[in-house]
């Protein structure tokens, strides 16, 4: 039996919803639906049924502490030291890096605005698709 994703969005907090939602627009490679610098909520949506669009929301807060649900990026294609540097490229920073000198492993990054994610290896390192 199928069940379809309950999962809308997920939701980021953040002082600058428009830049934060173009950080991760280019990394994930999903357009930015119609909205401004100015906005207090940005999506970037794959347009993908049953596939979470991304959620900007401006809030006073700062983070102060690690994030407790982090996202997993897998290049679709490439390696994960290419894509690591790609977004050093973005603006992301490294936070700690776990890899491993047999090439397992992954890289803490943290996004603009200090949001924690993961970079694991691309879908080729896996042998998820053919070269």
């Amino acid at each position: 039996m199928s069940f379809p994703n309950p999962v809308r969005h997920i939701t980021f907090d953040a002082h600058d919803p428009y830049a934060l939602a173009r950080f991760w627009s280019r990394l994930t490679g999903y357009p930015l639906e119609d909205s401004g610098p100015d906005d207090d909520e940005v999506l970037i949506s794959p347009g993908q049924p049953g596939v979470p669009g991304l959620l900007f929301l401006r809030v006073p807060d700062t983070k102060t502490v690690k994030n407790r649900v982090h996202l997993d990026i897998q290049p679709p294609s490439g390696t994960r030291d290419a894509e690591v540097e790609r977004l050093i490229g973005l603006g992301a920073s490294v936070v700690d890096d776990r890899r491993t000198d047999d090439g397992l492993g992954w890289v803490v990054m943290a996004d603009i605005e200090g949001n924690e994610f993961c970079v694991e290896r691309g879908a080729v390192e896996r042998g998820a698709v053919s070269s």
